[in-house]
């Protein structure tokens, strides 16, 4: 499994529903891309839910790299730089990946958090502690999904998961769920991938 994710910061006074409306008529071409696991159409608005940000920012999680690859370099992408420039694209190596009893729930919220793994630590308690918060986090009420990931150029963890209706109260940025393609859902390994 591999993570990723891309942030459009717009301007303040940017209508975000332009980007509802973008998503409502194209996020449905993902639906059954080979070797998606599932993207998640992820939006912030500045003043809404503590947002301090107008931001498209829709995170992926990939069975294949050839899915992701024909997907970046393949025309799929493109339309992101050719409308609002080229934004960097974070990626991270898979750590673990859980459903939650709300799996069978269409995600409303979105919760990431990125954490920095400090210096001195055993990088295998460390790994493994973030697999089991994904576990953790599918064990709270209206958990559909959850994932932890590592990004071992920065060495930094990212613990993403999808809510059917508030997120909890934790630390981390809040997304909107405007879409979710799950093509390869079901294809995505359960547990720690270590």
């Amino acid at each position: 499994m591999h993570a990723m994710q891309y942030e459009i910061t717009l301007p303040a006074d940017y209508d975000m529903g332009i980007v509802r409306d973008r998503v409502a008529r194209k996020g449905r071409l993902l639906d059954n891309w080979e070797g998606l696991g599932l993207k998640a159409f992820l939006m912030r608005e500045r003043g809404t839910g503590g947002s301090p940000v107008n931001q498209y920012a829709p995170f992926y999680l990939w069975n294949t790299m050839e899915g992701m690859n024909t997907f970046l370099w393949g025309g799929a992408f493109q339309v992101i730089p050719d409308d609002f420039g080229r934004p960097p694209v974070r990626q991270w190596t898979g750590l673990a990946y859980e459903e939650g009893a709300a799996a069978g729930s269409p995600a409303r919220v979105a919760l990431r958090r990125r954490q920095q793994v400090p210096d001195g630590v055993r990088l295998a308690e460390v790994m493994k502690d973030a697999a089991d918060e994904a576990g953790r986090l599918t064990a709270g009420d209206g958990a559909v999904l959850a994932a932890a990931a590592v990004d071992t150029s920065r060495w930094e963890l990212v613990h993403f998961s999808l809510w059917e209706g508030d997120a909890p109260k934790a630390e981390g940025e809040v997304f909107e769920v405007l879409h979710l393609s799950s093509p390869g859902r079901d294809r995505l390994p359960r547990g720690r991938r270590w």
